[in-house]
């Protein structure tokens, strides 16, 4: 198993350049005063799509060769990844299928749909996701994208990290959060290499530990479906990939409760005036909870990763109104 590097993140930034967007690294006075920190946020909830996955979908079927971009590509995701998918293929001309869950938020199966993907449904608590699209994949001949573990899609999620650090300068935290690891992992290669004494943590919802559990023991653990209003990492395992640039890279994986996701939900609606769904608030919650902890020295600089903004907004309302 040969792991992507750094220099297959910055191809992935040539490669991506003019199609994703540069999103913008914002600050916020009050979450520096209230923190005691300096916060750099890197808000992929502006990017195509609305989320970081536009950058590793992107990086990887621009990749395909002739044959492969005939067939298409095929995809298993809760929404994110499937829409990265979808609206990477309608750029670059070819068909997409994506295996959705019954349940994924109404606003990601929508937009997958109208980016012009075919969408299969499937139970994500009774039925396997991988089988089902591993079959299809075989059926129709069409290249299979995972959302985390492929060399290509952790390259290309790595170019967030990279521009946040080329923009804010070096940082002594970098936040992430983390589902199959490939955010995660992406950026930790980006981090590695262009701020070395950088501390990197990985950020998973307190229901859905595994990334959490497998860094402790040393190997791959396996969870059942994690109950999280950060449906974005529901994920029961991180890949093969994912998990070996971690073990290496990354200091440490924390969790926050899905409270602290609401939490920071309004703080972002609030203070900085933006959307954000659940999983794009697990790095900040664990940021702002390390500080309270008086683990995060003050005026440390610590990079963010907004990971999205992709939420329906009649169930983001109701999430704002539990608080």
């Amino acid at each position: 198993m040969q792991l992507p590097t750094y220099d297959d993140v910055k191809a992935a930034s040539a490669r991506l350049e003019g199609h994703a967007h540069r999103t913008p690294v914002l600050r916020s006075a009050t979450a520096d005063t209230r923190w005691g920190a300096q916060f750099f946020f890197k808000c992929e909830n502006f990017q195509r799509m609305g989320a970081f996955k536009f950058r590793g979908a992107f990086n990887a079927l621009a990749r395909f060769d002739a044959a492969q971009r005939r067939a298409g590509a095929i995809a298993f995701s809760s929404g994110n990844h499937a829409q990265a998918v979808a609206l990477s293929a309608r750029l670059l001309g070819m068909p997409a299928v994506i295996v959705m869950p019954q349940d994924a938020p109404a606003a990601k199966l929508a937009a997958t749909r109208e980016y012009g993907a075919e969408v299969v449904l499937y139970d994500r608590f009774t039925e396997d996701r991988e089988a089902i699209t591993r079959q299809l994949a075989a059926e129709r001949g069409m290249t299979l994208i995972p959302p985390y573990d492929h060399p290509d899609v952790i390259a290309g999620q790595g170019t967030a990290a990279k521009e946040l650090i080329e923009e804010a300068g070096a940082l002594d935290y970098l936040y992430v959060c983390c589902g199959g690891g490939g955010l995660t992992s992406g950026s930790a290669l980006a981090a590695r290499a262009l701020a070395p004494e950088c501390k990197i943590y990985g950020v998973e919802p307190e229901a859905g530990n595994d990334g959490q559990q497998s860094l402790r023991a040393g190997r791959i653990v396996r969870i059942d479906t994690p109950q999280t209003i950060a449906d974005g990492a529901q994920t029961q395992y991180l890949g093969n990939y994912t998990f070996a640039i971690i073990r290496r890279d990354v200091d440490d994986i924390v969790t926050a409760t899905d409270a602290q996701l609401v939490a920071g939900m309004r703080f972002f609606a609030e203070r900085m005036k933006m959307v954000v769904e659940p999983t794009g608030c697990l790095a900040f919650a664990a940021a702002c909870a390390a500080s309270e902890a008086q683990t995060l020295p003050k005026n440390a600089r610590v990079g963010v990763i907004v990971s999205g903004g992709n939420v329906d907004l009649a169930r983001y309302a109701a999430l704002l109104a539990t608080g």
